[in-house]
């Protein structure tokens, strides 16, 4: 989602963004986060102690902009059978599961980097500019959970996602971007012999896919968090072999050798929900969309060998899709920006509180019992950590925080492996 920003918006900027725009900023009015403590203190010791299953295989399915009622409660089951009922039936709801952010494209950028929003990631950059760091006395280049101070959209070569840890590691590693290329010139792809790829505007100059877009091409670069590095980004093969359109998706998935280790799936904005009442095509938006989507791609993912050996499939919602709420969990509270740790360039992530909202997420794999629930708090972050604790990488960003924890026992309660 892209809004302007409103009085209230800029109320709550705080920290290195407040500098950035020459605000004045007062303190924070208090937000809502969601009562995690009793779990954090029952749970800290077997959270920080869980070995993840022998999982091999992850993807990551990011839908748009509703909250946790609306999906799972009776509007989703009417609308969205195929997530609300049939995935909840087979695998794992998180129930307490919850945004980082708003509007959308900070969201994205926390499950690869664990860093926090700012303002222009808050509204979605639809100017493309560099990340300009701040130092001096209140902001030192990075904070005890890694988070770089300063302001802007694309991060410099030092701020680095999973997909740098898994190419380092030499794990094997794609994002799946629905419509990219579509109208090459309008998100500036390259093409490849495994197709579209690459998507991004020049920096410094306005992002054509931050709007409604025409019929044919609802990709939306916002939705592309790895076009957000310069890690990723200024490295031309890694990103012209790793951040591609969905043509090549079903091949990958017909093999264990051709399946990639770590799969980051995004629909177009029709088919993750974004759009509505209507698409571009003039068709329905919203959840049955999503709907439609879901039991196509997801049961192709099940089928594949990778999957039924050893696979992991997470699928949630980038935010709540409503502003005003942005409850939160994991250590993600209000308070003067440049003092916490977690945020330092926000003194609200998600504008009118510390988060982005409960929006819920389902997990199916062959180590997921069908019909889990869990109660347990999770957000971005913890999604993040999950990742990396599974292919054995270090945490990023905050996905260091102490609150901050791996997906456990209550989840993982399938097959042992």
């Amino acid at each position: 989602m892209t809004r302007l920003p409103t009085p209230k918006t800029l109320a709550a900027l705080g920290g290195a963004a407040a500098l950035a725009i020459g605000l004045s900023v007062a303190a924070p009015a208090q937000g809502t986060s969601a009562p995690d403590a009793s779990h954090a203190a029952t749970h800290a010791s077997r959270s920080a102690a869980a070995k993840p299953p022998a999982i091999k295989h992850v993807w990551v399915v990011m839908l748009e902009n509703e909250s946790y009622n609306y999906s799972f409660g009776p509007t989703g089951k009417k609308l969205a059978p195929f997530l609300a009922r049939k995935m909840v039936s087979q695998g794992a709801l998180l129930q307490q599961y919850y945004g980082t952010g708003h509007d959308s494209l900070d969201n994205y950028t926390a499950v690869i980097s664990g860093q926090a929003s700012n303002y222009e990631l808050g509204q979605d950059c639809g100017l493309y500019t560099q990340f300009v760091q701040f130092g001096g006395e209140n902001f030192d280049k990075w904070t005890k959970y890694h988070q770089l101070s300063g302001e802007g959209c694309v991060y410099p070569k030092s701020v680095k996602t999973v997909a740098n840890q898994l190419s380092a590691k030499h794990l094997t590693w794609r994002g799946y971007m629905q419509d990219m290329g579509n109208i090459a010139h309008r998100d500036k792809t390259v093409m490849t012999k495994n197709g579209p790829a690459c998507g991004h505007p020049k920096l410094n100059s306005e992002d054509l896919t931050d709007s409604t877009g025409p019929a044919a091409d609802s990709y939306a670069t916002r939705h592309d968090p790895f076009m957000y590095f310069q890690s990723v980004i200024g490295n031309k093969q890694m990103c012209d072999t790793h951040v591609l359109s969905f043509k090549p998706l079903a091949h990958d998935l017909k093999k264990v050798s051709t399946t990639p280790d770590f799969s980051f799936v995004v629909p177009n904005t029709c088919n993750d929900g974004h759009d509505w009442p209507k698409c571009q095509d003039g068709t329905a938006g919203r959840l049955p969309r999503v709907n439609k989507f879901l039991k196509k791609w997801i049961t192709k993912i099940q089928a594949s060998p990778a999957y039924r050996k050893n696979g992991l499939i997470i699928v949630t919602m980038d935010e709540s899709g409503n502003d005003e709420n942005a409850t939160a969990c994991c250590g993600m509270v209000d308070s003067l920006g440049y003092d916490d740790p977690a945020h330092p360039n926000m003194n609200e992530p998600g504008v009118y509180g510390p988060g982005g909202g409960r929006v819920g997420a389902v997990l199916l794999s062959p180590f997921i019992k069908a019909g889990t629930v869990s109660t347990k708090p999770y957000n971005h972050f913890s999604m993040l950590r999950s990742i990396e604790d599974i292919f054995g990488l270090h945490h990023l960003g905050d996905a260091k925080m102490p609150q901050v924890h791996s997906f456990g026992s209550d989840i993982y309660t399938g097959k042992k492996g």
